[in-house]
């Protein structure tokens, strides 16, 4: 904490009573955040599953796991990381769910819907949401995805909002009544398919909550600290879910910044932030501003405050910002114009050729030493503008990284993809044509595709992938039956032809732009296990086919590609070297560049309500209106680009290709932005100097990547070819049945030890084991997709039920059950899953369950040696994150029926030492990409879905 400023170290003391902290751009937010924690930990000593930590993202979750680890590793404090009550808010709703699953309606295994899931999960069923009385009221076109992306966003507005769906069936307007129709429709669907949305994991954390005592007394008992990352960014459930936690002790600290509020559109209220201490007794709610900035040139920081102070923030007396001017850090910095414009103009260079210019001028004069230092801001990178810019300059060699561009489907790999499923069903082509008045907008693109494929088919190189498609095509044409294999099966078996195997090499997985095609292809095999998740697609038969491929064809890939596909990001690296980068503000915010460009400076504040939006907020929201409705619209403009201005550290640009007054063409820059672009200097201006100009390398990401033995380690360990297309590169497999035999008893004997832990000893009886038993099976198989025969299906009941016998009603050894630990190296997080049952005195015995028989001990031994490298793995993290001493290390065969069940090994050091090494040794060769192999494991290669790939290499 020595660096920390006299406002930092405020905040990060304050440890007592609710905490806001308004954090401006660049002022150390996250060194605030991490030093709080470590300053809690070691002045509170509280255990870690005692502390909340949200943030808003994914990648800022593990950025904060990674600090905070680091900085205990730093100071030598044995802490749990994974304990803590760290992640986004969905991500702490889950577990606060999973923890309490018995009191929710959920069963085990629930599915999660993201954002295109929840669309297409509505589409399968958009005929009954259609059919409600009054539903042409809600909906504005007759579009059936269209309705389900609407009907979507209004469940999720209903949630969040706590709208009571009983209130809008009361109500006298038809729209409302509609609406709470649809609303408890929805949800009966989720119920039976049991699934959730993102809103509904809150909402089902909210109800949790509210409806069982104990358990949020339980939980306030045990969270004693909550801080809140992006709180301008959560919205009315997310806020009282943290504040029913934080209970009587009031120890929650939000942090956040009104002025870089951007989630509207997901239902995100700044009211949250501005009125955040009016949820206390006045002048309990201490108020710390971080306002100085550490990233930005001076001349930057002043801009973007002017920026700010052009909009009038008050309105009928009340006032929707903080009090605050952004301040530059001490220091010397370069004599320079550092804000600057770019741009075409009618009587200069078009835009396209300027911004080249531009770029090449930086590259020329050595003020940039790689393309990454450069970031362009977009409303939208989807804008066929920001499209046709993008491929301008990577046909110039400059390269561009835009993976939410949706160019996915314009990449040869994906087109020759789609191409090829195409040509395997290409009677495709006969049913879509049934209906002369019907035309679907993907069809020209889907033609492009099986042209380019077919015309790939008639090189030499290419014919064996020739006769497999024409053996594979007169097969399907024919009346085959039932197949045993689905789209993704056949997906793999394409892998093997040079066509594809060319982009999967292992000496391309080096960089971003080098691993992209091989990337976009595993994200081809995502989308296909999901289709046939969604469509609960096993096997092709040759009864359900032609709907199997209108589905496929003229719905999913049809929707995928209106939405929108993102191609593959790097959280570990968000600006990979030799690119510059293509960003939507929203995605660019908590970073930061040397140079930001900013684009669509023709936009203006649009209206960013509807009628319906008035209608709730008029008593069924569960919140009074907050901000004057018809003034959002230019406090949302202020802000977003505030959040585009403050991520530049040395050099801001405003680029566009002008249209001055009076042309037809409406305004370019609009009206907003005129009066400062016209303040600030066009880059061929004598006033700037590339050579003056002082720009930073950016920011290397403090991102420490998390390893499992079983997950990784022994992945690696088993093929490092197999690692790379399913770890590294994201390839989805293909499931398997035995997974779902381990998984089931695994999960039911978990089941009975928290009835012991719960001291419900008295439901440990056949009847209800084989009712979990059963409830386990249907939630895996529904999820994995995957069956048992039910004699399998027996003899798994059978494992569980042995084990319960053996146990002869003596549970005195269960300590507790699937604990998730985690142990902090030097370059990386190590983490693990284990049961711990009592040892004698102060120690513990880990044991650990294995689905199969055990193995013999002469014949078996390199599989017995793994299982024992995986204890001492957690027999090592235990003691390292617990201080207690592990006594002994078990296996528990539960298909052994005979014989003694049990290995056991002791707890030798230097055996665990050894092990570790060859752990780091693991991890280091992942890191290094080190993935060929010089002889393939046969034994893996037999269930491996890549084996037609490697069996042509």
């Amino acid at each position: 904490m020595q660096n920390a400023s006299s406002q930092q170290k405020k905040a990060i003391e304050t440890l007592d009573g609710p905490l806001l902290v308004i954090a401006g751009p660049g002022s150390g937010k996250t060194f605030t955040l991490v030093e709080r924690t470590i300053h809690i930990v070691k002045e509170r000593r509280v255990d870690p599953d005692r502390i909340l930590l949200s943030t808003f993202t994914e990648k800022a979750s593990s950025e904060l796991l990674s600090r905070v680890s680091q900085r205990l590793y730093e100071e030598q404090i044995n802490f749990n990381v994974n304990e803590m009550y760290l992640g986004t808010i969905h991500s702490i709703c889950s577990r606060i769910l999973d923890e309490n699953l018995e009191f929710t309606r959920l069963k085990r295994n629930y599915t999660i819907l993201d954002q295109f899931g929840q669309y297409y999960f509505i589409y399968q069923r958009i005929h009954s949401f259609r059919n409600l009385s009054g539903i042409s009221s809600i909906l504005s076109t007759r579009n059936w995805w269209a309705n389900s992306v609407e009907i979507a966003g209004l469940m999720n507005k209903l949630t969040e909002e706590l709208v009571d769906s009983q209130k809008l069936l009361e109500s006298d307007d038809e729209k409302l009544r509609t609406l709470g129709t649809c609303l408890n429709l929805y949800r009966q669907y989720l119920y039976e398919e049991n699934a959730l949305d993102f809103s509904n994991i809150q909402y089902e954390t909210y109800q949790l909550l509210t409806t069982h005592d104990n358990v949020l007394k339980n939980l306030r008992e045990k969270i004693s600290y909550l801080m809140i990352d992006e709180y301008q960014d959560t919205n009315t459930i997310q806020e009282k879910i943290f504040l029913l936690i934080s209970g009587e002790r009031q120890n929650i600290c939000v942090v956040g910044d009104e002025d870089q509020s951007l989630y509207r559109f997901r239902g995100a209220t700044v009211r949250n932030i501005l009125e955040f201490q009016r949820n206390f007794d006045p002048g309990k709610c201490k108020l710390v501003v971080l306002n100085e900035n550490y990233r930005s040139h001076p001349k930057i920081i002043d801009f973007y405050n002017r920026w700010m102070s052009e909009q009038q923030w008050e309105y009928e007396g009340r006032r929707f910002r903080f009090e605050k001017t952004i301040s530059p850090r001490e220091g010397v910095f370069a004599n320079n114009q550092t804000v600057i414009k770019v741009a075409g103009t009618d009587s200069g260079s078009p835009w396209h050729e300027e911004i080249l210019d531009f770029l090449q001028q930086l590259k020329r004069t050595g003020a940039i030493d790689d393309w990454n230092q450069i970031v362009f801001l977009f409303q939208s990178v989807k804008n066929p503008k920001v499209i046709a810019l993008a491929s301008f300059l990577e046909e110039k060699g400059v390269n561009v990284y835009s993976p939410r561009s949706n160019l996915i489907f314009d990449r040869e790999e994906f087109k020759l993809l789609i191409g090829a499923f195409y040509y395997l069903f290409v009677w495709y082509a006969k049913i879509r044509s049934k209906d002369s008045t019907f035309t679907n907008p993907i069809w020209a693109y889907l033609d492009d595709c099986f042209h380019l494929f077919v015309e790939k088919l008639r090189l030499n190189e290419n014919a064996e992938l020739l006769t497999w498609c024409q053996n594979k095509l007169k097969y399907h044409d024919s009346n085959f039956g039932t197949t045993n294999y689905g789209f993704s099966a056949l997906f793999y078996e394409l892998l093997q032809f040079p066509l594809f195997s060319k982009f999967l090499h292992e000496n391309l997985v080096s960089g971003i732009i080098d691993s992209r095609p091989a990337r976009n292809i595993a994200l081809f095999s995502q989308l296909l296990v999901k289709f046939e998740y969604l469509h609960n697609i096993k096997v092709l038969s040759s009864r359900f086919i032609d709907k199997t491929i209108i589905d496929f064809f003229d719905k999913y890939l049809y929707f995928l590609k209106e939405g929108g596909l993102d191609e593959y990001e790097d959280d570990f690296d968000y600006a990979p070297s030799g690119c510059v980068s293509f960003m939507t503000i929203h995605q660019s915010k908590g970073l930061e560049f040397p140079v930001v460009i900013v684009g669509s400076l023709g936009a203006s504040p649009r209206k960013n309500y509807t009628d319906l939006d008035e209608l709730l907020q008029s008593g069924y929201y569960s919140r009074p209106p907050f901000e004057p409705i018809k003034e959002t619209k230019y406090f949302d403009f202020r802000r977003q680009f505030f959040t585009a201005f403050s991520r530049a550290q040395d050099l801001l640009v405003l680029t566009c290709q002008e249209v001055l007054p009076g042309n037809r063409r409406r305004r370019v820059p609009s009206t907003q932005f005129v009066s400062l672009y016209e303040s600030i200097p066009y880059w061929r201006d004598d006033s700037f100097d590339f050579k003056l100009l002082s720009l930073h390398s950016i920011k290397e990401t403090s991102i420490k990547r998390e390893y499992s033995y079983t997950t990784h380690i022994l992945n690696y360990e088993a093929c490092p070819r197999q690692y790379m297309f399913t770890k590294y590169l994201g390839f989805e497999p293909v499931r398997a049945n035995p997974i779902l035999f381990g998984n089931l008893v695994h999960e039911t004997i978990e089941d009975i030890h928290k009835a012991v832990l719960r001291n419900e000893t008295h439901l440990l009886n056949r009847d209800n084991i084989e009712k979990w038993f059963s409830s386990n099976y249907r939630s895996l198989s529904t999820k994995e997709r995957v069956y048992l025969a039910p004699e399998t299906q027996r003899v798994a009941l059978e494992q569980v039920m042995k084990y319960f016998e053996r146990k002869r009603g003596d549970w005195s050894d269960i300590r507790e059950a699937e604990v998730d630990v985690s142990l902090v190296k030097e370059a990386y997080i190590l983490k693990g899953k284990v049961d711990l049952i009592a040892g004698t005195g102060d120690t513990v015995q880990i044991i650990d369950f294995k689905a199969e028989k055990k193995p013999d001990l002469q014949d078996e031994r390199d599989r017995i040696d793994q299982y024992r490298r995986q204890l001492e793995i957690y027999a090592h993290v235990v003691e390292q994150k617990t201080g207690l001493k592990v006594s002994g290390m078990q296996l528990y065969f539960t298909g052994e029926i005979d014989g003694s069940p049990i290995i056991s090994f002791r707890n030798d050091q230097s055996s665990i030492n050894r092990t570790i090494d060859q752990v780091n040794n693991v991890v280091d060769n992942i890191e290094s990409l080190k993935f060929s192999i010089e002889t393939r494991p046969i034994k893996q290669c037999s269930n491996c879905d890549m084996r037609h790939y490697c069996d042509r290499r």
